[in-house]
């Protein structure tokens, strides 16, 4: 999908993909974003793509986010924003939740998945004795 082709069709699938959080006037604003960010026109954005916002980059989470958004394309990645909306749903909130706190993407958080937030969370201000 490039700008200039993103129809009324496009729109309303991606609108329904992401549960109908989003109006089509902001899947468009997001549209245009992503074609910004979009470095290469491939229709994918890529990790060192979304570094480039600074508020992603300061994230102490980005790291992890990171890992969940590398390579999306436009309709995935509004599914993906989708979950930050207040109107998301508590299930579509935990399950982000926990694929983030999931860091070896085994399905299951672990004590040391916990510490490793935690580690993320607070950098070199906590030491690992404390956080235990």
């Amino acid at each position: 999908m490039l700008l200039q082709c993103l129809t009324q069709y496009d729109i309303e699938d991606v609108q329904e993909h992401c549960n109908n959080l989003f109006t089509q006037q902001e899947i468009v604003s997001l549209y245009e974003r992503f074609c910004q960010l979009d470095r290469n026109s491939e229709g994918f954005i890529y990790a060192d793509e979304f570094l480039s916002v600074p508020e992603f980059a300061m994230n102490p989470l980005s790291q992890r986010l990171l890992k969940m958004v590398d390579g999306l394309n436009f309709k995935d990645l509004v599914a993906f924003l989708s979950t930050f909306s207040a109107n998301a749903s508590m299930q579509q909130k935990i399950e982000l939740i926990f694929k983030v706190y999931d860091s070896d993407c085994n399905g299951k958080v672990r004590f040391n998945d916990i510490i490793e937030m935690l580690r993320d969370l607070t950098g070199s201000f906590i030491s690992d004795k404390q956080r235990v």
